[in-house]
């Protein structure tokens, strides 16, 4: 008896180590079931905490989203931290450049809820805060951080969160590979396409060089070339990438028009029919809530 027990606690506690994380889990739907879309919540969730911050990104794992987007700004003394603006007048009580101020003068600064002249108690994290913050948790994009690449991924390896974190630019794929091949061979790196602009099929065809798993995808008009493009990308075997944060992005299918109007179908399930399986929105709860109301949001 006691032999038997103490097999099946064993049994559970190896079950309990091998157990996939979450973000193990999306990361795996990510790259091999294009049947699940995947909801990126653009700089967080901005409309209940201040954007890009801890609790912004806290609430996004609460809620359920699947991976939250951020940006990097770097101090005078080299320390990465999450701030959209080169200046930290709109989001802070900091006035000037980020790479104007010390990190301990960024520590005296508060971040400002959006659309309030109000102040909150939460400070501007650092990278290494949001990515131990992120961990096993919920994936992340680093949407401006180019410049960084290098010191981020050396940030990643040091908080065991590489495999979480996908990384993209607009640059040339070239010049990617000529600055930073080691960390797009051991990243996911994505590239930013605008899909209606008159070269968009050569500069896809340049990408798909990379073997990117997606392509984020912007556009601000629709017609034959771009959903062409859309067809290009996805005989490739690549993911598509569309932003309905604005409407200049998706040809006006944006979150106003699925929340403020009411037209989810002609937003979203728009977007799906271009074939997206990454949506970045402003409004994750209604988003994955249309989605499971689809059967496009359960994980395997």
């Amino acid at each position: 008896m006691k032999k038997t027990l103490f097999l099946l606690l064993s049994l559970l506690v190896a079950g309990q180590i091998w157990a996939e994380t979450r973000a193990e889990k999306l990361r795996d739907n990510l790259l091999h079931n294009p049947k699940y879309v995947t909801v990126v919540a653009h700089r967080g969730d901005w409309r209940g905490a201040p954007e890009n911050s801890l609790q912004a990104f806290q609430n996004c794992i609460d809620m359920g989203v699947d991976m939250v987007e951020l940006d990097l700004k770097r101090t005078s003394d080299g320390v990465l931290i999450i701030m959209h603006d080169k200046t930290l007048d709109r989001c802070s009580t900091g006035k000037g450049k980020v790479s104007d101020h010390t990190y301990a003068e960024i520590q005296e600064m508060f971040l400002k809820p959006q659309h309030a002249a109000s102040v909150t108690r939460h400070k501007i994290p650092t990278l290494e805060e949001a990515l131990r913050l992120c961990k096993d948790k919920i994936l992340i994009n680093i949407d401006q951080g180019y410049d960084f690449f290098q010191e981020a991924y050396a940030i990643m390896q040091k908080t065991g969160t590489t495999e979480q974190v996908i990384i993209k630019s607009g640059k040339k794929p070239e010049q990617v590979l000529a600055e930073n091949a080691d960390v797009v061979k051991n990243t996911i790196y994505m590239p930013i396409v605008q899909v209606d602009a008159a070269n968009a099929k050569e500069v896809i065809e340049a990408n798909l060089a990379l073997h990117p798993v997606a392509i984020e995808c912007c556009f601000k008009t629709y017609n034959a070339d771009v959903e062409a493009r859309f067809q290009q990308i996805r005989d490739a075997g690549v993911e598509v990438w569309i932003n309905s944060i604005w409407g200049s992005l998706c040809a006006y299918h944006d979150d106003d028009r699925a929340v403020e109007m009411k037209e989810p179908d002609e937003a979203w399930g728009w977007i799906l029919d271009r074939g997206a399986t990454l949506i970045q929105t402003d409004r994750p709860a209604p988003l994955i809530q249309y989605l499971k109301k689809h059967k496009k949001h359960k994980l395997k």
